[in-house]
């Protein structure tokens, strides 16, 4: 089966390669010159099973309006009349209740814990690399009121066998021993020592390599248009190469079709008739070239005050994170630049020169209940991988061998209850939700 995915994103590329390790002919168009060059680019680099969470939560609206008004914001909403953000923004409340935080965590770690196992897996099979470390995610509290609000996650990592610890000053700085400079700043710690870290973009450019000695074909540079359909099925979509100038139209057919376009999967999309409430909530990042390795991190550091991760990425220091509503800006922001270099030296003052830090922002591809949307449509040859917010490096193993396994018509590993489409309408796919 000829199969064609939009996007060349992690999602994209490794779901190309999973494709083609199943037999199918694969080709992968992207408007880039290259794959993982926008939100896949420069991320926070965590691999984090145990950390997959909803943003939407108890008590999460009043936090939100205590963030905004934080000198070192973990959030920003910049108003706008876009009445997708608004709606967005209505949905994701509707899921701050205990109950729904629970369904929603509970999904998000089925696909989480299932992606670290594919990717162990990939890792074994093809000895693939990519400044992989396998030490953990350690979240810090700077306060106790934080370290005691940890209870409900602690119950869904019980339930779902998932390793964690609960850990006091002297024992973070054992997993982390840069910490002990700062560590006063810090009551305590839940440390997840099944996480696992990586330079997303090293990754993907590497699994396109692999996807492509596979027989996978990558249009690169090719703008994807509007999205043909006859007798209820789809049965081309329009792309242009080129300059504006001398852009060339082409129709490009296949049997099937994914859409793995993050962010602007929803503009893809929505002239079939699906409407996708996915938004883009950009984040930003600084990679910092390490100055002295044993007062940098080991692994992976979560400050969670300022919703910023600390990660160790081979010789450089990868510090990434805030949520920014904006639409689909990605203009570069100096205050967002101004917090993520105050956490990085406030936990690790001597571990980087944050003078020569490479700033870059992407758009997270961010559904209202922090699931992604994973599995086919009303459209029997439409398929959608899209929506994984802050965790497509996270999910991308498990979400490619998914979408393989679906494709090919195979049942897969793991149960698709709530992660298709379909839960946002109700009958109308012939999925199950």
């Amino acid at each position: 089966m000829h199969i064609l995915i939009l996007g060349s994103g992690v999602i994209g590329t490794t779901s190309a390669y999973y494709l083609a390790r199943a037999g199918h002919q694969v080709t992968v168009v992207d408007r880039q010159s290259g794959p993982a060059l926008e939100t896949s680019y420069a991320n926070a680099g965590e691999v984090s099973p145990g950390y997959s969470a909803p943003w939407a939560g108890p008590g999460v609206p009043a936090k939100a309006i205590q963030w905004m008004l934080m000198h070192h914001s973990p959030l920003v909403i910049w108003p706008m009349l876009d009445m997708a953000m608004w709606r967005w923004g209505a949905m994701m409340l509707r899921n701050c209740t205990a109950a729904r935080y629970r369904t929603n965590k509970g999904r998000m770690v089925r696909v989480a814990e299932y992606s670290r196992d594919c990717m162990v897996a990939l890792r074994q099979e093809t000895g693939i690399q990519y400044d992989e470390r396998t030490q953990g995610t350690l979240q810090l509290f700077r306060t106790q009121k934080q370290l005691d609000g940890i209870g409900k996650d602690v119950e869904i990592l019980k339930e779902y066998c998932v390793p964690f610890e609960v850990l006091d000053r002297d024992s973070y700085c054992k997993v982390e021993p840069a910490l002990a400079l700062v560590k006063e700043k810090f009551v305590g710690a839940l440390r997840l020592p099944g996480d696992e870290t990586g330079d997303c973009f090293k990754f993907t450019q590497n699994i396109a390599k692999m996807a492509a000695a596979l027989g996978v074909t990558f249009r690169f540079g090719t703008a994807i248009g509007r999205i043909e359909t006859a007798g209820g099925k789809i049965t081309g979509v329009c792309t242009r190469t080129g300059t504006k100038a001398d852009a060339g139209e082409e129709m490009l057919s296949a049997d099937a079709y994914l859409v793995a376009l993050g962010s602007y999967s929803p503009q893809c999309v929505k002239p079939l008739g699906i409407d996708l409430p996915v938004y883009p909530v950009k984040g930003y990042s600084i990679t910092v070239p390490i100055t002295d390795p044993k007062f940098a991190p080991e692994s992976t550091i979560m400050d969670e005050t300022h919703k910023v991760a600390v990660t160790r990425l081979g010789d450089r220091i990868r510090v990434g994170g805030t949520a920014e509503l904006a639409g689909f800006s990605l203009k570069l922001r100096e205050a967002r630049r101004s917090t993520l270099n105050h956490v990085v030296t406030d936990l690790f003052p001597k571990g980087g020169d944050i003078s020569r830090a490479e700033f870059w922002c992407g758009l997270r591809p961010m559904t209202p209940d922090g699931t992604p949307i994973l599995g086919g449509t009303h459209i029997p040859n439409l398929y959608l991988a899209t929506g994984h917010g802050t965790l497509g490096w996270t999910m991308a193993a498990g979400t490619g061998r998914v979408m393989a396994d679906v494709i090919s018509g195979r049942p897969p590993d793991i149960s698709l209850d709530g992660l298709t489409v379909e839960r946002y309408e109700p009958g109308r796919f012939d999925q199950p939700a």
